[in-house]
């Protein structure tokens, strides 16, 4: 193995890395090595020990969308009998469910790329949200639905997100990355967004004053160097955010490609490919913390990777674990289930020997769940 030394001296040293350095890191630093950098990095930014999470769930208004995603299970062609979009008033009577019953402060909305929608439904969604319940942060929208109002309206990124946020919305999520390089998403989503498109919805929102979160979803077509250039990729959004006055991205959050029930998953099965496991999953987080260096937060997904997976993340960068995610339903298509309550999330948190900190959508902190893991576990 090659030295590494001067590498990981820039980590302990806070320096930022270069693709060459990066790729190198995660190609050949063993994977302890690579977590106690990323950990060191993370105790650094966040050193009273504290662990974030928010109460969310995560709502979908259609599954109707003509982006024909090879990963994806969710989705219905607009010409679908299984296809469905529900109304405003629908929306709303489901989140004042989830409100009042589950206590959640943060609603992440996403949905098809429905065709048939006017924009005005995306401005009295938010609007009502707003007027109706005012204790409920909407986090709506991906970058590839922002594109369908732009294709929707005629209008471009900056008049559709100025409107949005009229309306009331200032964060989007992250969704619809994937992999940020053309060479990848001209194979999984060819009529989607590509590279520049997601990267400039964020770049713009970051200038009108939104805060975005920027995502990864790997383990299907990309290589080590995708990675690699997917995180330098939000780097330079960050970058531009930074470089004009803005706070921009609160998070960076990867996880891995769902294969079951989808067209890419039964083109991997039939090639002998599988999505590769923990290990890789820790080593992209830890890579994620050292990379990012003007990423405030990396999120350890539980969600997605597994409870105890998503726990161990917690010493390989990570310092948020998430929401709770009460519904969601793209990757219940595709098999994946995974369900939680407060009490086991913070129990989760304390157990790895952190400080559960319950936070809203923004990263500021509501409170601490202080209590012992024995009384947690039994409330």
């Amino acid at each position: 193995m090659s030295d590494l030394s001067a590498i990981y001296a820039k980590c302990r040293g806070g320096e930022r890395l270069d693709f060459e350095e990066g790729l190198r890191l995660f190609k050949e630093a063993p994977l302890v090595e690579l977590g106690d950098l990323a950990h060191g990095s993370r105790l650094r930014r966040v050193p009273d020990r504290a662990v974030t999470w928010v109460a969310d769930t995560n709502l979908n208004y259609t599954n109707v969308c003509d982006a024909y995603c090879t990963f994806c299970a969710f989705y219905r062609s607009p010409k679908s009998k299984e296809g469905y979009t529900f109304t405003v008033e629908e929306m709303v009577a489901k989140i004042r469910r989830s409100a009042e019953t589950l206590g959640v402060t943060t609603l992440l909305i996403q949905g098809g790329l429905n065709p048939d929608l006017p924009f005005s439904y995306y401005t009295d969604f938010v609007s009502a949200v707003r007027r109706e319940l005012p204790h409920v942060h909407p986090h709506f929208f991906s970058a590839p639905e922002i594109w369908k109002m732009v294709e929707v309206t005629g209008e471009d990124i900056r008049w559709v997100l100025t409107e949005l946020h009229k309306a009331g919305l200032d964060t989007l999520p992250g969704g619809g990355a994937e992999i940020l390089t053309d060479r990848v998403r001209n194979k999984m989503s060819k009529t989607k967004v590509n590279t520049q498109n997601w990267l400039d919805v964020h770049s713009i929102a970051h200038e009108l004053g939104y805060r975005s979160t920027a995502t990864m979803m790997y383990g299907h077509h990309d290589t080590p160097e995708d990675m690699v250039e997917h995180l330098i990729n939000v780097r330079g959004v960050q970058d531009k955010a930074y470089a004009g006055g803005k706070p921009g991205f609160t998070a960076f959050i990867p996880w891995s490609f769902k294969p079951d029930n989808t067209p890419l998953g039964k083109q991997m099965a039939a090639q002998g490919k599988t999505v590769p496991g923990p290990s890789v999953y820790l080593r992209i987080l830890a890579l994620s913390r050292l990379m990012l260096d003007n990423v405030d937060h990396i999120q350890a997904s539980w969600f997605s990777e597994g409870k105890k997976t998503g726990q161990m993340g917690l010493y390989f960068g990570a310092d948020d674990f998430g929401g709770t995610i009460f519904e969601e339903n793209v990757l219940f298509s595709a098999n994946h289930e995974c369900k939680t309550t407060y009490e086991e999330i913070t129990a989760i948190i304390r157990e790895a020997g952190f400080r559960p900190a319950q936070r809203d959508t923004k990263y500021n902190i509501i409170k601490y769940w202080d209590l012992p893991v024995q009384e947690l576990q039994t409330a």
